[in-house]
């Protein structure tokens, strides 16, 4: 059963055209700044157990998980197959545009933790997402959402574009609870930049996740 948060206003986007098109063609770029990521690495050096089996959803060519660690399996889901196939963590992956289809070819209780990077804000329905998220994650496991202040403008949902990052924030909490998701941690944090404009007191991207659990 999904429980439905967001009106239909709020789903639409400026460039409704399939999202299969726009991101035909592969990116082999850092959506994310060195600060960011580096933090989102700690993040899953501290939340991740190296037994666990994880789904890297809307993934690309990286997943920041931490070098020294080799977990138990990783899944990976995404719309740019040349990305996919170029990521070293993933053990497997599969396409899928999530605003056509939210059905995870996934069995029950089948993920430890699943996370997902600069992607939320582009979900025109995170409901369906996070119900199904649920159905394949184990009890006690987790959801990761991590996100900045970056986007791909035309391409995120009203929900998002009007919002800002505390409203983001609230959002992603919102729809996870309203799905079963318990006990959501929000984590807000400054960055700084690299190089020069780091030594100068220069910031990075802010760090903004949100963890919730499977009762």
């Amino acid at each position: 059963m999904v429980t439905q948060v967001l009106t239909q206003a709020q789903r639409i986007k400026l460039d409704s055209d399939d999202d299969a098109v726009f991101y035909r063609d592969p990116r082999f770029v850092h959506h994310l700044d060195a600060g960011f990521r580096q933090r989102l690495t700690q993040l899953y050096r501290e939340r991740l157990h190296p037994s666990a089996t994880l789904l890297d959803l809307m993934s690309s060519w990286v997943s920041h998980l931490p070098d020294d660690i080799r977990y138990e399996r990783v899944i990976g889901h995404g719309l740019n197959g040349q990305e996919l196939a170029a990521n070293p963590r993933l053990d497997s992956h599969w396409m899928q545009n999530l605003n056509l289809e939210q059905t995870l070819p996934l069995p029950d209780n089948f993920i430890d933790t699943s996370l997902i990077v600069a992607g939320w804000q582009y979900l025109q329905y995170p409901e369906a997402v996070a119900a199904e998220l649920l159905r394949i994650t184990r009890p006690g496991g987790q959801v990761i959402v991590s996100f900045s202040n970056r986007m791909f403008f035309t391409k995120a949902p009203q929900i998002w574009t009007e919002a800002d990052d505390r409203g983001h924030l609230d959002y992603v909490c919102d729809v996870l609870t309203a799905q079963g998701w318990s006990d959501p941690i929000r984590i807000a944090e400054e960055t700084k930049a690299t190089g020069m404009m780091g030594l100068l007191g220069g910031q990075g991207d802010p760090f903004l996740s949100v963890t919730a659990s499977k009762p």
